[in-house]
């Protein structure tokens, strides 16, 4: 039981009812460490996220009417306030009263409002919502994988390709299997990720997971085609570990398996613990400051990984590494004061400073993993 009561315990009283904006409607979620509100700008992402975390316990644990309405408030926020009437895409930061601050080069609020439309779908039955979460899932895959859809970066000399658009495709795709049934489409997407994934990004003979890849998947040999990150591969691995438990595929259990035994390898700090933020593929110097530094989501994306490969094959090292990984996680990214996780720690795991929220931290990957890992722990772990 000890991610359930975490959650129950921990994680959910810190974030709500604080969370919910009751003048503005949606979630605000920029926190200190004791709750107090740091900044009341809403990212259209968390919007996604949060209502999609708290349908998934409505749908899977209890349907507890709050949780529905507070998620409602967010979808309504989303479709009012975050929609550029201009091109139809979402926005990434707005204030809190919805006005429009910033939209990204590249698309994902889509995705996240495409997963928690279909949980309202299933959560209600509304037949309105599963469309809405078509439509995003439809708006994200166009505006990623449409040559020419996206404005470049760069100039185009040295052209890439980026493994987040595959595996957020992925799970998004998923996401709207699960809650809104099988389809062709939906079948379509899911084996063309999990082909680019393996073609363009695994590198079994250098046993790594690239991020970023020439067009051809060839190595770009400077610093952004070097850059590993090892906690993204780690949660890319759970996804296909996922799709093996749904498929009984034995060969994507291993290719899940193999992501995972690898970026752990290059992503456990062996002197202070916890995982590397970025590492360089030849173990050349990596040009981002902030590269040795242990986040909180890529730590609770390996917390799933690790017990959903243990959960798939029975080897003892993935559970050795979950209860490494859990023992160092709740020993520095916990407050057992004020409930929640720290975001962000300095190498050797003190706090870089008390943020609890922020434009990129949620009610998401940690309770996200809290829950899969509690499902995951039947019979539970002690």
């Amino acid at each position: 039981m000890f991610f359930h009561h975490h959650l129950f315990n921990d994680c959910i009283p810190f974030w709500f009812p604080r969370a919910v904006d009751e003048t503005h409607g949606g979630f605000l979620h920029c926190f200190d460490r004791d709750g107090s509100l740091v900044d009341s700008d809403k990212s259209v992402w968390a919007q996604g996220r949060m209502s999609w975390m708290l349908l998934t316990l409505y749908l899977e644990h209890e349907k507890n009417p709050d949780w529905l309405a507070w998620s409602e408030s967010a979808l309504r926020f989303l479709e009012q306030k975050c929609v550029d009437p201009s091109d139809g895409r979402m926005y990434f930061h707005v204030a809190r009263d919805g006005t429009p601050l910033r939209k990204r080069r590249y698309a994902y609020s889509e995705s996240f409002a495409a997963i928690a439309f279909a949980a309202h779908a299933a959560a209600t039955s509304n037949d309105e919502s599963a469309q809405k979460a078509r439509h995003w899932f439809h708006r994200f895959t166009d505006w990623n994988f449409t040559p020419g859809r996206i404005p470049p970066k760069f100039t185009g000399a040295r052209p890439t390709e980026s493994i987040g658009p595959r595996m957020i495709t992925l799970v998004t795709a998923q996401e709207l299997r699960k809650h809104l049934g099988e389809s062709p489409d939906l079948t379509a997407w899911i084996d063309r990720c999990l082909d680019d994934i393996i073609r363009l990004f695994v590198k079994p003979d250098l046993q790594a997971v690239m991020e970023t890849v020439a067009p051809d998947g060839s190595i770009i040999d400077h610093f952004d085609g070097r850059q590993l990150n090892p906690g993204h591969a780690i949660e890319a691995a759970w996804f296909i570990l996922e799709e093996a438990a749904h498929r009984n595929d034995t060969t994507l259990r291993q290719l899940g398996c193999d992501m995972l035994d690898w970026m752990w390898q290059r992503g456990w700090d062996t002197e202070h613990g916890g995982l590397y933020y970025f590492r360089d593929l030849d173990q050349k110097p990596v040009q981002e400051y902030w590269h040795d530094m242990k986040f909180w989501w890529p730590h609770n994306e390996a917390l799933i990984a690790t017990l959903m490969a243990h959960h798939q094959t029975g080897h003892e090292k993935y559970l050795h590494w979950h209860h490494q990984l859990r023992d160092w996680s709740f020993n520095h990214f916990a407050d057992p004061t004020h409930g929640e996780w720290f975001g962000y720690l300095h190498r050797d795991g003190t706090p870089s400073n008390t943020l609890k929220g922020s434009l990129w931290k949620s009610f998401f990957h940690h309770p996200r993993a809290l829950w899969r890992c509690h499902q995951l722990s039947q019979p539970p772990l002690t």
